[in-house]
């Protein structure tokens, strides 16, 4: 499985993720520059967290216009899986790819701590190997981290099964909780909490580890399932 992990200017935990997914899978990474479009030789693509542009206009709103995000688009549209973690969330937020938005805390401070995150959605590629209902420790840093939709849109999540983590004690005011969404097809993922800070015990949890393990179980599977239709062929051979 290969992985790339988009580099914005502003990015600061582009290196964390790369390393995240070194350590606990050990698969193939890259750090791609915002300015590459074709991104057709990876199997799953993460934003990082971070400050995009520094975020001059709005959390996001720059990133979204890099040709990287081509790529990013192309990539779902062709299975890929696809991680946006704090300002990534942000980044797919703005480009239309998740729906909603990410707004100033309701207390308007920035915050940087641990929290705890109920596993809603345990039938996705990005966590498979949690429990549904498992209270999980990933933290959070973030000033623009409360999760907005209107009501329609919250409803839509709700019946289609597409909030994928909540918090247990709202660290911003998210509406519902909310701490991740998954795009219409299930294969975006937007998190505000960082897992890839919670992948050693010294690092205070493990349980980001799994969302890793989740994805690459779930591209291996995939694979797994294209080769034995290829070897099936026509039913002739």
């Amino acid at each position: 499985m290969k992985w790339a992990v988009i580099v914005f200017p502003g990015s600061n935990c582009d290196q964390d993720a790369a390393l995240a997914i070194d350590r606990v899978l050990g698969d193939e990474v890259d750090l791609v520059w915002y300015d590459q479009d074709n991104l057709a030789a990876y199997d799953a693509i993460i934003l990082p967290g971070g400050f995009s542009y520094g975020d001059y206009l709005r959390s996001g709103a720059i990133a979204r216009f890099a040709p990287a995000l081509n790529g990013v688009r192309e990539a779902v549209q062709r299975g890929a899986l696809v991680l946006g973690i704090c300002n990534g969330f942000q980044v797919l937020t703005e480009a239309g790819l998740l729906p909603g938005a990410l707004l100033v805390n309701d207390h308007l401070q920035f915050r940087c701590e641990m929290t705890k995150l109920r596993v809603v959605n345990n039938q996705t590629p990005f966590t498979l190997d949690y429990q549904a209902g498992e209270k999980i420790r990933i933290p959070i840093a973030h000033r623009d981290g409360r999760y907005y939709a209107d009501a329609g849109t919250l409803a839509e999540l709700h019946a289609e099964q597409r909030i994928a983590f909540t918090y247990e004690q709202n660290p911003n005011g998210s509406k519902d909780d909310i701490a991740g969404v998954l795009g219409i097809n299930g294969r975006v993922l937007g998190l505000m909490p960082h897992p890839e800070r919670a992948v050693a015990e010294w690092m205070r949890s493990t349980d980001g580890s799994r969302m890793f393990t989740s994805m690459h179980r779930y591209v291996k599977e995939q694979k797994s399932l294209v080769g034995v239709a290829t070897e099936g062929g026509d039913g002739r051979g």
